[in-house]
């Protein structure tokens, strides 16, 4: 029961076994109807919706006020809770069986007449939503999904902190590292020409809260990217950040296999594997094009290279023998040839120079370019594909990585347009052995991640010389083609540490800049540890069949990163500009 001074009840908790009693409820007026001078309100809070009654005979001194009252004003009722009439029930209420028949009305406050229905069932403008976030959170469907969003923070608090976890803050303003997106600064006002950063992630001081002992850390983190954005991204997100000493990769998993086991049992009373797949991100990248591999639906991509180079068909041959690669998606649904066409040019759009098909017939292979091919080599094409009747065969013949990409990109349309994806399903894979270094285009290698990751063990006395072969202890938790999160176990060996930075070309001078403070940590018995951050925001998306994490957010940003409800970012007056030192450049108009 919600009691307060101002309200003995919510609008959604009466039923008869309330009949005569006297209550007051406080809320906004969902409806209004006039029935021949007994007016009927539709009174709305955040636990449901009450019918309320005035009737002339028996208050008249309060109907002319009543008669007044419209969309969304702020009211309260007393009244006395009564049965409703035979065959008047709303069954779709939960309050439908009873109404309330008015004694005293009060305004709270009036209100404009809104910009738009608070209902779910209106289609509103996405600006017009912004602007006015206040009356689109009220609409019963915003309203569950911050319902949904607070029991899920709850279920992840309490399943960390009855494991042992410490809910630790760490800073909000720190120094500027780089992790990968630009970071936010804030400029200081005591030390001139000096700015803050706004933390990417919690990473740095996690790491140091293991060298402080503190053994098993977490916190639901706020974290900022100034990044370009799109559906999953905000420049502000919310994070699940954990991070435990003295654990391998398994010890990570296997918490938040455990976390996850209940957000999902919790939220949609949906029993998840107890444990979940390990794929290694050279198996990702060979047979799904990517390393965000979405497994709801069967299409794989086979490497045909050494089957068709012994064909007749001259794109091919030329393709490998400059030490190209031809690989092949078989994707089984009913392709039109203007279905071909598209994909054609989809593929020419990511980046392929073409895409030749052939389909599966009952009488064999059928295309403009079959005739090239051998009986042999179609079968063993078949064979390399798990084919079959009905089936289409794409190939794509370039640059290992560019075949790789056009096909997992190409993979994921083709699964969303023949609705091969199967929706009801949440699938999830841990993507495992991570390259340390990736290459750049002129030859020099960079963190594939960042710098603190931890080498597979295999690697630790070849950092200097493998290049970019090298794997480490880098993990991402992907569900339905998503990346939820990332982690690793982290270097807390000082000389393996140098030795990874040495690769990076970050020489002593420039890792003390800017890592002084943990690298100085980490001399002081740092145990081993790791850890991970899972986007809590595109959990929720993902959980609740949304594609925009901003339906989940209380108060997002737009595509331009600008707040609609309160005018950020915006400009700051002279006197604050000349506090803090500054000197602003106008954009050239």
């Amino acid at each position: 029961m919600i009691k307060t001074a101002l309200r003995t009840n919510s609008c959604g908790e009466l039923s008869v076994e309330n009949e005569g009693n006297v209550v007051t409820l406080s809320g906004w007026v969902h409806s209004y109807r006039d029935h021949g001078g007994v007016l009927f309100i539709d009174l709305r809070d955040k636990y449901g919706v009450t019918q309320v009654v005035f009737e002339p005979t028996h208050t008249p001194e309060i109907m002319e006020d009543a008669a007044k009252v419209r969309r969304e004003w702020c009211i309260q009722i007393t009244g006395t809770v009564r049965k409703r009439a035979e065959g008047m029930a709303n069954d779709n209420l939960a309050t439908g069986s009873i109404e309330l028949l008015a004694d005293e009305l009060e305004v709270f406050n009036k209100s404009k007449v809104p910009p738009f229905e608070i209902d779910d069932r209106e289609k509103i403008n996405e600006d017009v939503r912004y602007k006015y976030r206040y009356l689109d959170l009220r609409r019963p469907k915003m309203l569950k999904k911050m319902q949904f969003r607070s029991k899920a923070n709850q279920i992840v608090r309490n399943f960390l902190v009855s494991d042992d976890f410490l809910e630790i803050e760490t800073p909000l303003l720190v120094r500027s590292t780089p992790e990968g997106a630009r970071d936010f600064v804030v400029p200081s006002r005591v030390h001139h020409g000096s700015f803050y950063a706004l933390p990417q992630s919690p990473q740095l001081y996690k790491q140091i809260l293991m060298v402080s002992g503190m053994d098993r850390y977490f916190q639901i983190a706020r974290c900022m990217r100034d990044e370009d954005l799109r559906q999953d991204r905000q420049p502000e997100h919310t994070q699940i950040d954990l991070e435990m000493s003295y654990v391998d990769t398994n010890d990570i998993h296997t918490v938040v296999e455990g976390m996850f086991g209940k957000i999902f049992k919790g939220m949609l009373d949906i029993d998840l594997p107890v444990t979940f797949p390990h794929m290694t991100y050279k198996d990702a990248m060979l047979y799904y094009g990517t390393d965000k591999p979405d497994l709801r639906f069967d299409v794989k991509i086979a490497d045909v290279t050494d089957i068709v180079k012994e064909s007749d068909f001259s794109v091919f041959k030329a393709v490998a023998k400059s030490g190209g690669s031809i690989r092949c998606i078989a994707p089984k649904a009913d392709f039109s040839r203007k279905d071909l066409d598209d994909n054609i040019k989809f593929a020419q759009n990511c980046g392929a120079k073409g895409m030749a098909w052939m389909r599966v017939t009952e009488d064999g292979l059928e295309s403009n370019i079959v005739k090239f091919f051998s009986e042999d080599i179609q079968k063993q094409l078949l064979e390399a594909t798990n084919a079959e009747v009905g089936s289409v065969l794409m190939f794509i013949a370039d640059k290992e990585k560019t075949t790789v990409d056009v096909l997992g990109r190409l993979r994921n349309k083709i699964g969303a347009d023949k609705e091969l994806i199967r929706k009801d399903e949440f699938n999830l894979v841990w993507i495992v052995d991570f390259p340390l270094f990736d290459k750049k285009e002129d030859g020099t290698l960079e963190p594939a991640h960042h710098m603190f990751t931890m080498p597979n063990k295999e690697w630790l006395d070849k950092i200097d010389t493998a290049g970019d072969e090298i794997t480490c202890t880098q993990f991402d938790l992907v569900m339905n083609g998503v990346e939820l999160g990332s982690g690793s176990v982290r270097i807390n060996n000082p000389e393996i540490q140098k030795a990874v930075m040495d690769v990076v070309g970050f020489d002593e001078k420039m890792a003390e800049e800017r890592f002084g403070f943990l690298l100085d940590a980490m001399k002081y018995g740092a145990p081993p540890h790791g850890g991970c951050g899972i986007g809590f925001d595109r959990l929720l998306t993902l959980m609740l069949g949304e594609t925009d994490i901003r339906e989940v957010i209380a108060f997002p940003k737009t595509s331009t990163a600008s707040s609609l409800l309160d005018g950020a970012p915006s400009q700051i007056g002279l006197d604050q500009i000349m506090e803090l030192n500054l000197k602003v450049l106008q954009p050239n108009k």
